[in-house]
């Protein structure tokens, strides 16, 4: 593929997550003739106490040409709301700077609409990955849609999600039904070892582990201690019969308590449990492979694993209202609900089910073509106004 005209392509990524999911198609880009990549890194890629991810962007071979900081050291959403304006601000000094021709962003973070709207104010055109879809449980739900609004281009994991944004006022022919990224990622990704992932970990596993992530539920404030407590005290029951492996949750409002909780428990189980702040895309994408089932309420857990036939155990309303598969059960976010739900993503039937008949409504055969060929093919600039598309009722 080539560009039909010389265009410079804005990536912006916040998080461990959207830019393990955008990685691979920042890299194809890069190699296609006319295109200049930017990256702009914010959020918890520049923040120790998260990893500091924007390393894993520059061990990827990619260059890093902005860092708009961001404050983390609330806890609540006073800070939220704060950290989200330190963002608008340096979103405009990043833009300002870069003058791309159109940015792109992943899914519904509050960064994510800080940098949505400095891009739509500095006349930057917007490519949102993901919107039309459904969450319940969180304030992202309505950021997503925000975003949206805010973008010229759709890029929708499925046909329901390209129906409701349409729905939404955008016009048809700017909204392009493509699957999820990380289940296309999934069939190119070669993986480590099981050995290889123990010995990068420092920790024996076997293929008898948990995959757990555990994020605070943002439109239930105040319960995440308790549900976070409910999560552990299920899977202490369980310690006798496999290990636990934690990816460190999100900066959420209340995602500090979530943490700590986690690192404490991991600390008095060293031999059991791991919780690591990044595992990064590689060693993500192969514990997936070599794990028995997800546990928690990371979207992972619904777009990505059902494409490795892993079970998911999905906690809480994090993510209620996504479209899932069979590979996923939905339980409470209570002790006794979690301690059933494991019961059954661990038992040898459902695990050997999801093996033979993966079932994943986000999988779609391109994805990562299609979504190029419309960065490439889209004649720049746009027109500045965006009509309101009315659906006929």
């Amino acid at each position: 593929m080539k560009a039909i005209s010389p265009r410079k392509i804005c990536f912006i990524t916040g998080t461990r997550a959207d830019f393990g999911i955008m990685s691979r198609l920042m890299k194809d880009l890069s190699q296609v003739e006319g295109v200049t990549l930017q990256i702009v890194a914010t959020n918890m890629h520049l923040s120790a106490r998260h990893g500091m991810t924007v390393d894993e962007i520059t061990a990827e071979g990619l260059h890093v040409d902005e860092r708009v900081e961001m404050d983390l050291s609330g806890d609540d959403r006073r800070s939220t709301v704060k950290s989200m304006s330190q963002c608008l601000g340096g979103m405009a000094d990043a833009l300002d700077r870069l003058k791309p021709d159109i940015c792109v962003i992943l899914g519904d973070r509050y960064e994510m609409l800080a940098a949505a709207s400095a891009a739509m104010i500095m006349g930057v055109p917007v490519a949102h990955l993901y919107g039309g879809e459904i969450t319940e449980g969180a304030y992202d739900d309505s950021i997503r849609h925000a975003i949206t609004k805010l973008s010229r281009i759709h890029f929708t994991s499925t046909e329901e999600y390209r129906r409701r944004i349409i729905a939404m006022g955008e016009d048809p022919s700017t909204v392009y039904r493509v699957g999820a990224l990380g289940a296309d990622n999934i069939a190119s990704m070669s993986v480590m070892t099981l050995g290889e992932l123990e010995e990068s970990l420092g920790m024996s596993l076997s293929d008898e582990f948990l995959l757990a992530t555990f994020h605070p539920v943002t439109l239930e404030p105040g319960q995440a201690a308790a549900q976070t407590r409910a999560l552990l005290e299920a899977l202490q029951e369980r310690l006798g019969q496999t290990k636990v492996l934690f990816t460190m949750p999100n900066s959420d409002s209340e995602g500090d308590t979530v943490a700590s909780l986690i690192a404490a428990w991991a600390q008095r189980h060293p031999g059991c449990v791991k919780a690591v702040a990044s595992l990064g895309r590689a060693r993500y994408y192969s514990a997936l492979r070599h794990c028995m089932a997800v546990v928690g309420n990371s979207s992972s857990g619904l777009t990505e694993a059902p494409s490795m036939g892993v079970p998911t155990l999905n906690i809480g309303n994090r993510q209620r209202g996504r479209a899932q598969g069979a590979t996923i059960v939905n339980c409470e976010a209570t002790r006794g609900d979690i301690s059933a739900g494991l019961d059954m993503v661990m038992s040898r039937e459902m695990r050997d089910r999801c093996r033979r008949n993966p079932d994943n409504p986000y999988a779609f055969h391109g994805t990562l073509e299609a979504i190029m060929k419309v960065l490439l093919s889209t004649p720049l600039p746009l027109p500045a106004f965006k009509p309101f598309y009315d659906v006929a009722w």
